[in-house]
């Protein structure tokens, strides 16, 4: 990594750092969780919990909990069986859930399935012979019933919807289980008769059943808005609680226990409760390795390492890929040539087959469309203006049309000699780019396919869509097995169309088809090595790919891989000569009040000084004598490329102009991200200072387009030499990851220097990642740990972030509700002129859900974050800022968080400096940014009116410096205004194909939340 990384900072200072005394290992005691389960012995003396992923026991008067599951089990939902000996629980322990059984003693820790499917919720039969269960086997979700003899399972319902949660009757002839939370079901085992027992009144769910003892009634849990009642018959036994939705359990037949308000209460029918009190000690990690941050001072020349799309031209000869904010061409062997580079958004070339001219995506008509680039004159020709935009194009073998994206996700066709576009796709979930078949007659398209409805989590397959009928297909590239990434990682046809290439697992491998795609035979892996970006060309007799960094080659016959130089350099942009800003006051991040009549002195990069207005000598003076100098914003959580090509050079716009002047992405594809940190770094696009990671590492299932499925040990060697070959700022472990492959990314990365992030708090804590994204985002379970389903956490939870010292990022996606309340944001010019014409419509419809049925359940569960974090903030935790853009609005989404912490109660103060010192603590940056003082960056926003007393006043950005260099608003926005008054001729929209602009019965591919079961919080 070299010169990329500098200092020893060890950011945050957490408070589990120290060692208690004895040199103990750190801990905290909890007396309250959340979102868990609590069930009776049958000989009532015990209760067993699924507290923070791990399984207790307590004693059911009260008292000390007793660890049963060590961290790496995952464990939740236990059961016990009807002798009281053994607890049957799900596990995530290899990356799937799986059912195990535990003796009460700890002892005799059995798994009972092994199979690439969840199996989830069990229960035991009253005769202790059977286990009911729910599961996605068949991509199916369905109630399932092991013996327990022999060891076989059998499915006992049809799958008619998401079924889950089995219950057995007490005399063990029935089961009862919910049906997609609106209804609780009953199947009869000896026949396979069904019955509906209960149906939720619109606009409730329902969760947990559980038989009364005598068999007669079901007690359950019915959501409604912003209630949470458990249910008995057709009874109401509680109001006011936030019961967690997990079946009760009996004492007695007139008293049961479960789980609310963070607590295990006892209840009779007559309406008698009272607390079961316990405690339990989760050991937390004491994190002391060496912080290194990135040099972003070094003067010296860097190598490039971001080469995004690269792809090799059809006679091998030469390779176009775009870096530095610009698309370059190189004659494999010889030196880049910048080919596009006029400040716009240029990306994704593909060369015609004659090899004169390249298509390519670019915003310099206002909106991501496509272009032509004469190789021979340099001249580019407009060929699309479409309403969605045109992105990530392919031409087709013969050179007369173009297989393209737009802004959904739906896949389209150029003809290039009359201009007219044809969908042929319906909008998928974030595919990867399309590939045409040698024929010309069908399109592949990498894709993902959820294994059922409970879940949108899948496999990243191969769609083929035949171009003359209409007909899809998927297929997996190996059983269980993804393509790595929907991006550039194909799938790519050999020009013979014998083969389809891919990336899986990190390596190259070839796949043997027909004409139509249909594999004939396993593939065959052609790389050992990391492999990313593969592209095809040398008339089907090279493979070019990215390795870490650097362009490779492989002959696809087989061969010794051999590196081709990318003599490509760039430095980190010196700032600007001497500034001064003459302000009317500033706000210097560490004060809790302006100070008035300053000028803000700048040189190069740096603030040189803070003087009395007037007093500076020399340099530019900028008047902004009516106006407060502030830190700039640090975004710590965004996803720049999750829809980045559609936002194209607007996007950097857009955040500056609201005073952001650092993002950090915590999952893009990753020469995407890398391309983006460099051309920042090196000033050649107008963006905030940029740091960021690669896919956030995933388990065997995936969702977003920037999450890579890991399979084994094995293949994380391979990711986590990619993260260190090109010097991530962190990494992210998501949400199917499974902990035993969690500890060696966090080992590895501390030994790097580089701080791991998740959406976990545990055992996170204990395992030694550095913080937790989101105050309740998604998680395996479907549900978090951390906030319940109606948005309240316990103190437990609070205490564990208080003493782990892991940061929290909050995002609170509800915070549009305050556009109900003001919407100056989006009646912003800022907003109107760097908004995409379908991303304005995204956030239009957030104001209007701000005054919808809805919007009294968005600001509850937004009170409930905002609690959550002054809670923490309180008890000594660290809040900082992140948004999730694009999944919540970019720039707009930063201001709405802040003003809902002000709202909720945070003081000015405390709330800016979530985005500002908090945040820049975060990144191993404290000496650097997050303040205005001599020697750190100059990286500000100039704003009009006291943002200490009112939090809005950080939104009326007037200029903002970042790096040194100034920017007026007007100069931000002024090239897509006149980008917008450019006029070209519309293409003509030809008839889909058959079946285009269905739903394709795949509801998973439509924009939007996962839908979601019992307890859920939205996976983001």
């Amino acid at each position: 990594m070299g010169a990329l990384w500098a200092g020893d900072a060890l950011g945050w200072a957490a408070p589990a750092q120290a060692r208690d005394e004895g040199d103990r290992e750190p801990s905290v005691t909890v007396s309250s969780g959340t979102n868990f389960a609590a069930a009776v012995s049958p000989d009532g003396r015990w209760l067993a919990l699924d507290l923070f992923t791990v399984v207790w026991l307590v004693p059911v008067g009260g008292g000390r909990a007793r660890r049963l599951t060590e961290d790496a089990q995952d464990a939740s939902r236990p059961s016990w069986s009807p002798d009281g000996q053994r607890l049957v629980f799900q596990s995530f322990r290899d990356g799937y859930y799986q059912l195990w059984l535990v003796n009460t003693d700890g002892t005799g820790l059995r798994q009972l399935t092994d199979d690439p499917a969840d199996h989830q919720e069990p229960a035991f039969s009253p005769d202790g012979r059977h286990i009911a269960f729910a599961s996605d086997a068949e991509n199916m979700n369905a109630i399932w019933v092991m013996d327990l003899g022999a060891g076989t399972s059998r499915r006992v319902t049809t799958a008619k919807a998401r079924e889950i949660t089995p219950t057995w009757s007490p005399d063990g002839r029935r089961i009862a289980f919910t049906v997609g939370d609106t209804a609780i079901d009953v199947v009869e085992l000896a026949g396979g008769a069904r019955s509906t027992a209960v149906t939720a009144p619109t606009g409730t769910t329902l969760c947990g059943p559980a038989w009364t003892p005598d068999g007669t009634r079901l007690a359950y849990t019915r959501f409604t808005g912003r209630t949470a009642d458990l249910v008995v018959g057709e009874r109401t036994l509680t109001s006011g609680e936030d019961v967690f939705g997990f079946p009760p359990t009996w004492l007695s037949g007139t008293e049961l226990v479960y789980t609310a308000d963070g607590l295990i209460r006892r209840r009779t029918l007559d309406g008698s409760v009272r607390e079961i009190a316990f405690t339990a000690t989760l050991p937390l990690a004491a994190r002391d390795y060496r912080r290194q941050v990135r040099d972003l001072t070094s003067p010296a020349p860097r190598p490039v390492r971001g080469i995004a799309s690269p792809v090799l031209s059809p006679d091998g000869h030469s390779v176009a890929f775009r870096a530095l904010n610009a698309l370059w061409v190189m004659p494999v062997g010889g030196r880049p040539t910048a080919r596009v580079s006029d400040g716009f958004f240029n990306t994704d070339p593909d060369f015609h087959l004659d090899g004169t001219s390249l298509v390519y995506g670019s915003d310099r008509s206002g909106t991501a469309n496509l272009w032509r680039l004469n190789l021979a004159d340099g001249s580019s020709t407009q060929l699309t203006d479409v309403p969605r935009g045109a992105m990530t194009p392919r031409w087709s073998p013969d050179g007369g049309r173009i297989a393209y994206q737009d802004a959904d996700g739906a896949i389209w066709v150029l003809a290039v000699s009359d201009g007219s576009v044809r969908q042929v796709l319906p909008a998928l979930f974030q595919p990867g780019r399309p590939a045409w078949s040698p024929d010309g007659r069908t399109l592949a398209v990498a894709a993902v396919r959820p294994a059922s409805l409970r879940n949108k989590s899948g496999t990243n397959q191969i769609l083929t869509v035949d171009l003359e009928t209409g007909a899809t297909t998927y297929a997996e590239p190996a059983a269980h097995r993804s393509v790595a990434t929907r991006g550039d990682d194909g799938p790519l046809w050999t020009p013979d169309g014998r083969s389809l290439v891919f990336v899986m697992e990190s390596t190259a491998w070839a796949l043997p088809v027909d004409g139509a795609g249909r594999a004939t035979g396993p593939a065959r892996q052609l790389t050992r090595e990391v492999t990313d970006a593969v592209s095809v060309g040398d008339r089907g007799r090279t493979l070019m790919y990215l390795s870490n960094g650097l362009l490779r080659t492989v002959p696809l016959a087989g061969g010794t891989p051999r590196t081709v130089p990318v003599p490509l350099t760039y430095r980190v942009h010196e700032g600007t000569d001497r500034l001064v800003l003459r302000a009317g006051a500033l706000w210097d991040g560490v004060s809790r009040q302006l100070r008035r009549d300053v000028d803000v002195v700048i040189e190069g990069t740096k603030v040189a000084g803070v003087v009395p207005a007037g007093s500076a000598v020399g340099g530019r003076i900028v008047d902004a004598s009516g106006l407060t100098v502030m830190p700039g914003l640090i975004d710590l959580h965004t996803h720049w490329f999750m829809r980045g090509r559609g936002w194209g050079d607007r996007q950097g716009r857009l955040w500056l102009s609201y005073g952001v002047t650092t993002a950090r992405s915590v999952a893009d594809p990753v020469y995407q991200m890398v391309e983006t940190r460099e051309s920042s770094e090196a000033g050649v696009r107008v963006m905030p200072r940029f740091l960021g990671t690669g896919e956030a590492l995933d388990g065997n299932r995936v969702l977003y387009n920037a999450m890579r499925p890991v399979q084994s040990a094995a293949q994380l060697d391979l990711e986590l030499s990619r993260a260190e070959a090109l010097a991530y700022d962190l990494l992210k472990c998501y949400i199917r990851l499974p902990v035993a492959l969690t500890e060696p990314v966090v080992a590895r990365a501390h030994r790097m220097g580089v701080p791991v992030t998740s959406h976990y708090a545990y055992p996170a804590a204990h395992t030694g990642l550095d913080a937790m994204e989101h105050v309740g985002g998604g998680n395996r379970l479907g549900y978090t740990h951390t906030v319940s389903r109606l948005g309240r956490t316990s103190d437990g939870v609070v205490d564990l972030f208080a003493r782990s010292g892991m940061p929290i990022t909050p995002t609170l996606i509800y915070a549009a509700v305050l556009y109900a309340e003001d919407r100056s944001l989006l009646e912003d010019p800022r907003t109107k002129a760097l908004f995409p014409l379908w991303e304005y419509e995204l956030v239009e419809q957030l104001a209007r859900n701000a005054v919808g049925p809805a919007a009294d359940t968005l600001r509850f569960l937004l009170a409930g974050a905002v609690d959550l974090l002054k809670r923490v903030h309180a008890a000594g935790g660290l809040v900082v800022a992140g948004t999730d853009a694009p999944l919540d609005t970019p720039a707009l989404a930063m201001h709405l968080n802040l003003r809902a912490l002000a709202q909720g109660g945070l003081s000015t103060y405390d709330v800016l400096r979530t985005a500002t010192a908090n945040s820049a603590r975060v990144l191993g940056l404290a000496d650097r940014l997050g303040t205005v003082e001599p020697g750190r960056f100059a990286d500000l926003a100039v704003v009009a009116g006291d943002p200490l007393a009112d939090v809005k006043a950080a939104a009326a950005v007037r200029m903002v410096v970042t790096g040194g260099r100034l920017h007026s608003v007007d100069d931000l926005l002024r090239p897509f205004r006149q980008a917008a008054a450019t006029t070209v001729r519309r293409n003509r929209i030809a008839a889909p194909l058959r079946g285009a602009q269905a739903d394709f019965s795949h509801d998973w591919h439509r924009p939007g939340w996962v839908e979601t079961s019992c307890s859920c919080a939205p996976p983001r």
